[in-house]
Order: C-alpha cells, then structure tokens, then sequence
C-alpha cells in the first residue's frame, strides 16, 4: 500500500525516526504531538488549554499538509500530566471538533517528552 507522509522539520522527528503523520489509502494517523515552535521548544510551558490549542493546530496543518481537514478527524487522543485540568483541555478541543465530534480519549500520564509540556495530542482522521 502507498503511504504518503509529513514532517513538521523538529530535530525530535529526525533524531527519534518517525513522522508527523502518515496517509495510507484513506486513512491518516497524526503522531503524538505537543506544543511546540518551529525551533521544537515549548509553547506556553504549564498551560493545557494554549498548549492543546498549539498542538491542534500542528495537527490541522499535518493533515492540511496530507489533503485533509480537522472535519476529517474520527478519533482523538489527549495525554495529560494532570486529570484535574480536563476541563480546560476539553474547552481547547471543542474549539477545533465541536461539529466534527470525533471519538475521543483522554488519560493521566506520569510524564511527557519534555517536563515543560502538560499535553500530547494524537488524530485519526478518514478521508474519501
């Protein structure tokens, strides 16, 4: 099967050996992603709700990127280092899927790939 992928250039995605996201026939898988600049430094250190909102944009740019849309996503994934801020997770994922309403999951994990980062997205998106 073809697969067609994206890189947002990071020096985590070159030293760590993967992509951004990958198309295989009509589906695209969106790597976990935290909130990062074009430098791979951390956006809005502490704060979940900027940091969801940032990494959701890396990933509508991916699937841009792929020839598909934030409308496309079916599921989605959110790693955060504190249950207890869900709600603001929550509101920042609203703002990109409140119609597309994907399947989502979120889960309390100890630790991210960086102390600074408080959220790791993923996305699956289904495509004609």
């Amino acid at each position: 099967m073809r697969r067609e992928r994206t890189s947002t250039g990071t020096a985590w995605e070159q030293q760590v050996g993967y992509s951004r996201a990958i198309r295989t026939g009509d589906t695209i898988r969106v790597a976990g992603t935290i909130a990062t600049d074009d430098d791979g430094e951390v956006v809005a250190p502490g704060d979940p709700y900027e940091q969801t909102k940032h990494a959701f944009g890396i990933v509508s740019d991916a699937l841009t990127a792929l020839d598909a849309a934030i409308e496309d996503v079916v599921q989605t994934r959110m790693y955060v280092t504190d249950i207890d801020e869900q709600e603001q997770v929550g509101e920042a994922h609203s703002e990109f899927f409140d119609d597309v309403r994907p399947v989502a999951t979120m889960v309390e994990v100890s630790g991210l790939a960086t102390p600074e980062a408080v959220v790791e997205v993923e996305a699956v998106a289904q495509v004609e």
